[in-house]
């Protein structure tokens, strides 16, 4: 009986041991973690820059275009002092439009070269003083006449949000987001399957259907409330 007893009483102390020390090693890798978890979110803070450089300007609306191609993109737009220049040379098949310092909110764009004769011809209607119909309308028309060609399929990439401010390590703009246009002339919801409207977001639709500028738009993603 004496025996008995004092297995039972070795068993209960092993056990509250193994108790205490696995409750401690759990709080020691619960403090561990959290250490870990403070001090990678510490490392990833680092300080947003205005965008008030032409060098801030290339390197931001660079974001615009694909990763791989960006180190080959033309890029063009209005430079701090207000003119609109070639601000970095290119040799591949994209042309970058940088945001325009002058304007509120961030907007860049990279599209291909086939596009440009249409998107300058939009610049320059709208530095006559045209407004958004009459540019459509012209264009629509000069379409029609064989002066503009949109090569279907061709895609605009546009990089945007209501912010200003970078992260010179990333180039990411804050709370800016891409979107996609890939162009489709006289495309129609018939000719494609899209619907007129998306669905939900970062579902595809097409725009501006039966017109030259028709075009299937893939917006981001929302943000997922917490």
């Amino acid at each position: 009986m004496k025996h008995l007893i004092t297995a039972f009483i070795f068993t209960g102390l092993l056990v509250s041991c193994n108790s205490t020390d696995k409750t401690k090693t759990t709080s020691e890798d619960s403090t561990k973690m959290d250490t870990e978890v403070k001090t990678t979110s510490t490392e990833s803070n680092t300080p947003l820059k205005p965008i008030d450089t032409d060098e801030a300007l290339i390197t931001t609306a660079l974001m615009a275009a694909p990763e791989a191609s960006r180190a080959g993109c033309k890029v063009i737009g209005y430079n701090m002092a207000g003119e609109f220049v070639t601000l970095k040379e290119g040799d591949n098949e994209f042309i970058v439009l940088a945001d325009d310092p002058n304007k509120n909110g961030f907007s860049a764009a990279c599209y291909h070269k086939d596009l440009d004769p249409f998107m300058a011809r939009g610049r320059a209607l709208k530095a006559e003083g045209k407004k958004h119909q009459e540019i459509f309308d012209i264009r629509e028309e000069e379409m029609k006449a064989g002066k503009l060609k949109i090569t279907s399929g061709a895609t605009l990439h546009i990089y945007s949000g209501p912010k200003t401010d970078y992260d010179p390590e990333t180039s990411k703009v804050k709370e800016a987001k891409l979107r996609y246009v890939v162009y489709m002339p006289w495309a129609t919801s018939e000719s494609t399957g899209l619907p007129e409207s998306p669905a939900a977001s970062n579902h595809p639709w097409i725009m501006n259907p039966g017109t030259h500028r028709a075009h299937i738009m893939i917006s981001p993603l929302s943000d997922e409330k917490k």
